[in-house]
Order: C-alpha cells, then sequence, then structure tokens
C-alpha cells in the first residue's frame, strides 16, 4: 500500500440531516461509490468517493451529529444546513457532454435540478447546478478543463513542499 508522502487535499466534509438519504443522492445522482459508514458516540458518517480512485483519493464527508455534537457546529438533527449555496459548490467534471445532460436527468427526477444545462464562458463549460438533500450545490461540468489544467501547470513542474 502507498504511504503519504506530501501535504495532499483529502476531503470535503457536509453535515447532512439525513444519511441515508444523502448517500443515496450522492450515489444516483453524483455516481460517487460509499467507501466507509462510521458510526460512533458523535453520530453516523459516510465516506464517497470515485468509484477506483486510488491515485489521488478524495472523498466526501457525510456526517449526521448526534444533539450534543451537533450544538457545537450550530448544526440540529434533522434540520438541513446548507453549507455551500448559493454559489459555493462541490464541482464535478464530466468527460462528455451528454454526460451533464444524463446528471440533468438524474437530477430532476429527484427534484435537485436548479440550473441548466446551460453553456457558460469558456473556462466554465457546460454545466448544471444541482442541490443534494441538505440543499447543498453541486456543479456537474464539461470542458471546464480543471483537470487538464492541473496536468499542463504541474507537468515536469516540482511541487512546492511544506
Amino acid at each position: 500500500m502507498a504511504q503519504l508522502t506530501e501535504p495532499r487535499w483529502t476531503h470535503v466534509a457536509l453535515p447532512v440531516s439525513d444519511l441515508d438519504a444523502s448517500i443515496k443522492f450522492y450515489q444516483e445522482v453524483c455516481g460517487l461509490a460509499l467507501v466507509r459508514e462510521n458510526k460512533d458516540d458523535n453520530g453516523r458518517g459516510a465516506w464517497l468517493s470515485n468509484p477506483g480512485q486510488t491515485d489521488v483519493p478524495f472523498v466526501l464527508v457525510l456526517a449526521e451529529f448526534i444533539p450534543e455534537v451537533g450544538k457545537r457546529f450550530n448544526v440540529t438533527p434533522g434540520e438541513q444546513v446548507p453549507i455551500l449555496t448559493p454559489f459555493a459548490h462541490i464541482g464535478i467534471e464530466l468527460p462528455n457532454r451528454e454526460d451533464i445532460d444524463a446528471a440533468a436527468e438524474r437530477a430532476k427526477a429527484v427534484g435537485g435540478l436548479r440550473l441548466g444545462p446551460v453553456d457558460m464562458a469558456a473556462h466554465i463549460g457546460y454545466v448544471i447546478f444541482v442541490d443534494d438533500p441538505d440543499g447543498n450545490t453541486i456543479e456537474f461540468s464539461h470542458k471546464q478543463q480543471v483537470f487538464e489544467t492541473i496536468q499542463e501547470h504541474w507537468d515536469g513542474k516540482e511541487p512546492v513542499n511544506f
């Protein structure tokens, strides 16, 4: 198993009002895979990631707190706490325009399609904006070119270490 040898982004964490509904949404609408479920004295949680993503692991952490723990984070169990809204969002880049249209249909089927599909500026691409069960914003894009831009930027360059 590979060892972590440098600092890296590992996750984004969101509180959720209904862990099971959120897992279902992120699996069915976003295509993420459930990697791990946790239950402890603080509540329940789940880690989701792209299927088979081992080269640069990154997970979405969902946390459903018990009342005492929720108070520390201004979260009341069972109540929505949209953190990523109206513009703040998680971005998912898809390889084909048709993938955006399919994601829009999946989101529409669960009542979560907020905007699009629409062509935006060249550096943004073809996008939709979707609301998860807690009202957090998920952006799906095609031709936003984040993947290519980062590869080109770092190709042959030595990363700066902390």
